[in-house]
């Protein structure tokens, strides 16, 4: 219950709730304007792998990605099993794997990099291109 005095609480207003429907908006662009052959995350990990210079370990795409490890390990598996990346072993540590992006994931990349452009385009278009660069900056400082 409310106490007199405390200010109204607006679930339109709270960041987590605009985020969330920010979030819905871009994945529906995502969905009209992509062949749905990668899911956003899966394009993230690719188009990490396409730009180290070597392979990385799992653990280490996960970070690069923002991904905790139950879910990177899943995402990875689902890659392997189409032939994006590749999955090999580490020559000093058996238990560890290192992943490295295959012809096929960079064939699905070349075509996706310019869909991705569209998409971020597209979830922006409301905004002036002041405001496009205001939000982008934002949200990273908020990361």
């Amino acid at each position: 219950m409310m106490q007199a005095g405390e200010p109204h609480y607006v679930l339109e207003d709270q960041v987590g709730f605009l985020l969330r429907l920010a979030y819905q908006r871009h994945i529906a662009i995502y969905a009209a304007k992509t062949p749905g052959d990668i899911t956003p995350v899966q394009f993230s990990m690719l188009y990490r792998l396409m730009h180290e210079r070597a392979p990385v370990s799992q653990n280490a795409l996960g970070r690069l990605v923002g991904m905790d490890a139950a879910t990177t390990k899943g995402v990875v598996a689902r890659l392997v099993a189409r032939g994006l990346i590749e999955k090999t072993s580490d020559d000093d540590d058996r238990r560890r794997h290192t992943l490295s992006i295959t012809a096929a994931g960079r064939a699905v990349m070349e075509n996706h990099v310019p869909l991705m452009r569209s998409v971020s385009a597209a979830t922006l278009a409301p905004l002036d291109a002041a405001e496009q660069d205001l939000l982008v900056a934002l949200l990273k400082k908020l990361t």
